[in-house]
């Protein structure tokens, strides 16, 4: 496996939340006593269960508790150990899952204020995204513009199944503002989980649900394209995070062949979707979802006709690969040199910025 050279920016590592006790201090007063007084349940990730191999490596897992509450385990086994210079944190704490738009919203501030104050004050090498309560827009927005003045804030997180498709015009107004600051959408793995995670229902086991994730990144880029955000929001760049990559070349073929005998019904994609994606978006490389194969890496990379779309990550603390064998066979040295450091530099300008 190619090493990981110096200086890698990891586009994406999850530090969790502790408790919503560690999040209580960044509630204002109204919210924090609704939280004690109600006795608000903890809102993990459910697409992320505490006690599923794939949430934490073994030796990435403590004797106790979770998983990425830890800063200093953070810095040795994501930062030191791959000679990080950069890394974006991606909180997925479940903010995505309450009903209630104003609880949503003050829980993603303090989410993002708590991440200010534990992460990024106290590890220079971490950036961050903005959490934002999809459950209403303009609320969202608010967000962008709230942070948006700091930053360390290079990104905004959404989960890839919401309650519609993110192509939808209800969700414009957070385009809108991520396009006015410059930052990028990271769309994640995970569901809200207001429908089932299939096409034709719900499943019974954790494996169902994952592997269904790579179906719905096709089609919530397909709702994008189709929708016209990209036509719309024209500086807009788009993060597919744990998306997987080997699909997007044969998605966007099949897309193409319908887009060829279709467009009278979206004149507003003029061009091949694969020429609007190599513009508009970008997908982490973990998880690997290509062969073991230097070969079949060449291949997949020729169907990609570009070098700049894939960023380094390493899902620190999910569970995707063993060591240090954080790239896949057959990249060339200046294919992974893009991969780790050029590529995410171009795709979150303020990486560039000093902080």
């Amino acid at each position: 496996m190619p090493a990981v050279a110096p200086g890698a920016i990891d586009c994406d590592l999850h530090p969790a939340v502790p408790s919503v006790k560690a999040l209580l201090p960044y509630f204002d007063d109204h919210w924090r006593d609704m939280i004690v007084q109600r006795g608000v349940h903890e809102l993990d990730s459910i697409s992320y269960p505490n006690n599923a191999p794939m949430t934490a490596r073994p030796d990435w897992k403590p004797e106790t508790g979770k998983a990425g509450v830890d800063l200093d385990r953070l810095r040795v086994e994501a930062l030191d150990e791959f000679q990080t210079s950069l890394a974006i944190c991606n909180c997925l704490y479940g903010v995505q899952l309450l009903y209630t738009e104003d609880m949503a919203y003050a829980y993603a501030r303090a989410v993002n204020d708590w991440m200010a104050a534990e992460w990024l004050d106290k590890e220079p090498r971490l950036r961050a995204s903005i959490v934002i309560p999809p459950q209403n827009p303009e609320y969202a927005a608010a967000e962008i513009d709230r942070l948006a003045g700091d930053k360390r804030f290079v990104q905004v997180l959404m989960l890839v199944m919401d309650e519609m498709p993110l192509g939808r015009r209800r969700y414009w107004p957070i385009y809108k503002a991520a396009e006015r600051h410059g930052l990028p959408i990271g769309i994640h793995a995970g569901s809200a989980y207001r429908h089932p995670v299939t096409p034709v229902g719900w499943p019974s086991y954790h494996a169902e649900d994952s592997a269904a994730q790579a179906q719905a990144f096709q089609t919530t880029l397909s709702s994008l394209m189709t929708e016209g955000v990209f036509a719309e929001f024209p500086d807009l760049k788009v993060v597919l995070l744990e998306s997987g990559f080997a699909w997007l070349p044969s998605h966007m073929w099949r897309l193409g062949k319908f887009w060829r005998g279709l467009r009278m019904e979206i004149p507003w994609v003029d061009r091949h979707p694969m020429e609007i994606a190599k513009d508009h978006v970008r997908l982490t490389i973990n998880p690997r979802d290509v062969p073991p194969s230097a070969d079949a890496v060449e291949r997949l990379m020729n169907h990609f006709e570009s070098d700049e779309m894939l960023l380094f990550s390493t899902d620190y603390p999910h569970w995707q690969f063993d060591g240090d064998d954080a790239l896949p066979e057959g990249l060339s040295p200046a294919l992974a040199q893009k991969i780790c450091q050029d590529n995410p530099l171009a795709t979150y300008p303020r990486l560039k910025e000093t902080v």
